[in-house]
């Protein structure tokens, strides 16, 4: 049986957008630097795709958290000038792990409102967050079936149609994997229990860790049906660590449906 259509109504956006991007290779005098989030491609910056992909969705409720050289983001959101305002919270330990950047965000996480996380360095087709937005799957992620070999990408894997690992390095047997693109979709159930656990990695010391070990722990333990996924494989997109993901971005633009 299909699931059903789950409504977007008081739906929660946070873009995680505090880090230095120091993969990127940038040789420029870091108090010089502009965060990741306001790349340019197109003549619109990433953050403000995310915007204009959300309110494109229906979600205009959306919260950035901001770090390195966030009054660059500040001015350019001040420059957007969307009504409602975007809201902004300032993560002063950005240069420690990305769980750090996670549990800035706790009070949006406790809030009692469905919530869509996102990764502030990716540009994609607004198909994707249409995937996700108009889910079935009230708790959902999205992959790619097409990802390179290595460590690097965050694998969501499937066995039986259901997630049984999430992990740069699973440890779950499976049938096969994607690549997470860094979106997801909570219920507000999810959303704070992310919070209690990312809560447990910051008041436990393992600061250091990215975002995502919460949420694997909180698949591992969870019923097999809980979290579902889309699948988004042949719609374009890339996420943005290294020199090369730029050219790749700019080669993705002429097929992103406008």
């Amino acid at each position: 049986m299909p699931a059903k259509h789950v409504s977007v109504t008081h739906t929660h956006a946070l873009i995680l957008a505090a880090g230095v991007g120091c993969r990127l290779g940038d040789t420029t005098p870091e108090h010089l630097r502009r965060p990741k989030a306001l790349l340019n491609f197109g003549g619109k910056s990433l953050l403000e795709r995310h915007i204009l992909i959300l309110r494109q969705r229906g979600i205009t409720q959306i919260t950035v958290v901001i770090g390195f050289a966030g009054e660059h983001i500040r001015a350019a959101l001040d420059a957007m000038a969307v009504d409602p305002p975007v809201s902004v919270i300032v993560n002063p330990d950005f240069r420690e792990g990305r769980v750090v950047s996670l549990w800035t965000g706790r009070d949006l996480l406790r809030s009692g409102n469905p919530l869509i996380l996102m990764d502030a360095d990716v540009l994609y087709d607004w198909r994707l967050m249409a995937r996700l937005v108009d889910s079935g799957r009230p708790d959902c992620l999205l992959l790619d079936r097409e990802i390179e070999p290595g460590d690097e990408p965050v694998k969501l894997c499937v066995q039986e149609g259901r997630i049984v690992d999430f992990h740069k390095r699973p440890t779950a047997p499976h049938d096969w994997h994607g690549e997470s693109v860094g979106f997801f979709r909570f219920t507000t159930q999810a959303a704070a229990e992310l919070a209690d656990r990312t809560e447990d990695y910051v008041a436990s010391g393992r600061r250091n860790m990215e975002y995502e070990e919460p949420i694997r722990d909180m698949i591992l333990a969870s019923a097999a049906d809980r979290f579902g996924f889309e699948d988004i494989s042949g719609l374009p997109w890339t996420e943005i660590d290294f020199p090369e993901d730029i050219l790749k971005a700019n080669d993705l633009l002429p097929k992103l449906v406008a």
